[in-house]
């Protein structure tokens, strides 16, 4: 039997595929800075069309009516998407409203959800700030993972002994970076979800059972209650990080609708005074070698697509976390090669 040397890596960067420059655009990125990196593409992208293009628009102005046609299709566009963004608050809003039952319930569920954790913390109340209480779950862990490596100290079984204490090793070392991740994390920043996202836990009970599986004959009543309350720590960890997700999504849907109406009124009025009070032949004259005419159209067009490119910021953090934390638990999605043969049975 070999040793479980076949672990990821601890942060989600490391264990990631993707080179460093996507996964900062995809998730550590400020969306804002993404839009407007978005923004420079689509407005250096249509400059750069219009000098690649055979024909000049002005010579299409000639002989229809492209602009109108453009900025006619982007009002109805704009439109459709502050619809959306009523559509997210409805979705948002739903589960926040219902009967007092429900409400009661929710809330029942919350504190025995805190009485689980104050017992795993061996604490009289739980902290109530996310990364807080993060980070007392973590230590729980760690103080539980060193629980369960003083328990089978003196076990006969070397190779047992070996593999938990590089399993306690790896925890209690990686447990140690995450709590000091969270020092300064404020729920509200992606800072609270990326560092819990660091934090492999689904690999951790994965180790740890699959100690208890490859090693049964070693273990004693200490030994095995030690690994129950570590596993036990470990499983709630796993819930407050899904529970805290799924808050982080609820709060960057709020605040991707309250954006939208921002940046969808400036584009409204440009897009119709596009369509009302533009006249090319009005517009004369090159910058920078460019026609005028390209100049206006591509900055107006520009802002009318601002939107459309705030939602696909946000969706594209949204939707890659939600890819890379679909399985809770010991469920490991992305590829990950183990060097020893599991016997099932």
């Amino acid at each position: 039997m070999s040793s479980d040397g076949s672990q990821p890596d601890d942060t989600m960067a490391e264990r990631s595929k993707d080179p460093g420059w996507k996964l900062w655009f995809l998730l550590n990125a400020n969306r804002w800075l993404v839009t407007a990196l978005l923004v420079a593409f689509v407005f250096v992208g249509l400059l750069l069309v219009s000098e690649l293009s055979p024909v000049s628009l002005r010579g299409l102005m000639a002989v229809k009516e492209p602009v109108h046609f453009l900025f006619q299709a982007l009002v109805t566009a704009i439109i459709t998407g502050v619809t959306l963004v009523l559509t997210i608050n409805q979705l948002v809003l739903s589960q926040e409203l219902g009967a007092v039952n429900d409400q009661r319930d929710r809330l029942d569920g919350s504190l025995q959800f805190h009485d689980d954790v104050e017992d795993v913390i061996d604490a009289p109340i739980s902290p109530p700030e996310p990364a807080s209480f993060m980070q007392a779950i973590i230590a729980a862990s760690q103080s539980r993972a060193v629980e369960f490596r003083d328990a089978v100290a003196d076990s006969r079984d070397e190779e047992f002994q070996e593999r938990v204490d590089d399993f306690v090793d790896n925890l209690t070392t990686h447990a140690g970076s995450i709590r000091d991740d969270l020092d300064d994390a404020q729920f509200g920043t992606y800072d609270v979800v990326k560092t819990a996202l660091d934090y492999n836990y689904s690999w951790k009970i994965f180790r740890a059972r699959r100690i208890r599986n490859a090693h049964a004959d070693s273990f004693d009543d200490e030994a095995s209650e030690a690994h129950d309350e570590l596993l036990q720590a470990l499983k709630l960890f796993g819930l407050a990080r899904e529970h805290f997700k799924t808050l982080y999504f609820q709060w960057e849907l709020i605040n991707l609708s309250r954006a939208m109406m921002y940046v969808s009124v400036p584009a409204l009025v440009v897009a119709i005074s596009m369509l009302l009070f533009f006249d090319a032949d009005a517009v004369a004259g090159t910058v920078l070698g460019i026609d005028t005419l390209v100049w206006i159209t591509a900055t107006a067009a520009t802002i009318g697509v601002v939107p459309f490119l705030l939602l696909v910021a946000f969706v594209l953090r949204i939707g890659t976390m939600a890819k890379r934390t679909l399985a809770i638990g010991p469920f490991i999605l992305r590829d990950s090669s183990r060097d020893e043969e599991i016997d099932w049975d």
